[in-house]
C-alpha cells in the first residue's frame, strides 16, 4: 500500500491489478484538490506500469464518493486533475467497486470506469439541481447511454437516486455485490481480466469504448493503430507460443 495515513487516495498493487482507494471516510470520499490529484496520479501509474493489466476504484469507509467537497470548491482547490480523469479515464480497463453510495461527482467518476460493481444496497445519484447546479463532469452525456434516455432524464431533473438492482437492470452495474463484498468481487472480476494479454486488454477497451457514438468508418480508423501495436507486440508472439507449448501465458505487457 503506497500512501501514508494522511493520504487522500491510497494504491496497492495485487499481482497485475491496481487498487485505487479514495481515502477521505471522514468526509465521505468528497473530492477536494488532495484526492483530485491523488487520483490522477494513481490512474497515471497504473497506465505507464506494463506489470498492471488492470485497476480497482473504490471508496473507504461506507461509500464510494458523495461528489464534490463544496468546502474544499468554495476555498478555489484544485479539482483540475479530477476533471482529466473524468475526461480521459484510464488507458487500461478501471473497475469501479460500489459501497453505499457513488452521488453527483462520485457517480460521474464512476461513470468514468469501465466496469461496475456495486452492493446491492448502493444508491447512484446526480442530485445536483437540488443545490442549483447541474452533473457538469460528463455524468449528463454519459448516463443516457449507460441507463436509457428516460431513466437519466428523470435522474438529471428530480435529483433522485436509483439503486443498485435499478442500475443493473439497465446495464450501467455489470455485477451485484452482498453488502460489503463490492471490492472482493471486483476484484475477482479484474483479475480475471488480468490472466489475458496487457496490450490486446487495453486496445479492447479503448475499441468498445470508442462505439458510444462513433462511425463504423470512423472505429476502422481508430483500430488501425491499436493493430500496429498489439500485433506487433512481444506479447502477440508469446500467446501462440503459450497455446501451442499448453503452458500458461508469460505477459509482459511489451
Amino acid at each position: 500500500m503506497s500512501g501514508n495515513g494522511e493520504s487522500a487516495v491510497l494504491t496497492e498493487r495485487r499481482g497485475r491489478v491496481m487498487v485505487i482507494t479514495l481515502n477521505r471516510p471522514e468526509a465521505m470520499n468528497a473530492i477536494n484538490g488532495a484526492l483530485s490529484e491523488g487520483l490522477w496520479s494513481a490512474i497515471q501509474d497504473l497506465n505507464s506500469d506494463s506489470g498492471l493489466t488492470a485497476g480497482v476504484l473504490t471508496g473507504a469507509g461506507k461509500g464510494f464518493c458523495s461528489g464534490m467537497d463544496l468546502k474544499a470548491f468554495s476555498r478555489g482547490e484544485d479539482i483540475g486533475p479530477m476533471l482529466e480523469f473524468v475526461q480521459n479515464g484510464a488507458a487500461k480497463p478501471l473497475i469501479g467497486a460500489i459501497e453505499g453510495f457513488a452521488l453527483a461527482g462520485g457517480l460521474e467518476l464512476a461513470l468514468s470506469c469501465d466496469l461496475l460493481v456495486a452492493a446491492r444496497n448502493a444508491k447512484l445519484g446526480i442530485p445536483e439541481v437540488g443545490v442549483g447546479l447541474f452533473a457538469a463532469g460528463a455524468g449528463l452525456f454519459r448516463l443516457p447511454g449507460r441507463v436509457g434516455y428516460g431513466t437519466a432524464m428523470e435522474m438529471a431533473i428530480t435529483g433522485d437516486p436509483i439503486t443498485a438492482e435499478q442500475a443493473a437492470d439497465r446495464g450501467l452495474v455489470s455485477r451485484l455485490a452482498e453488502p460489503g463484498h463490492a471490492l472482493g468481487e471486483a476484484l475477482t472480476l479484474a483479475e480475471r481480466i488480468a490472466r489475458n494479454a496487457p496490450l490486446a486488454v487495453a486496445a479492447s477497451k479503448q475499441l468498445v469504448r470508442a462505439t458510444q457514438g462513433a462511425t463504423e468508418e470512423e472505429l476502422w480508423k481508430i483500430q488501425r493503430p491499436h493493430m500496429a501495436t498489439v500485433w506487433k507486440s512481444n506479447d502477440a508472439k508469446e500467446g501462440p507460443r503459450a497455446f501451442a507449448e499448453k503452458r500458461p501465458p508469460e505477459w509482459t505487457g511489451t
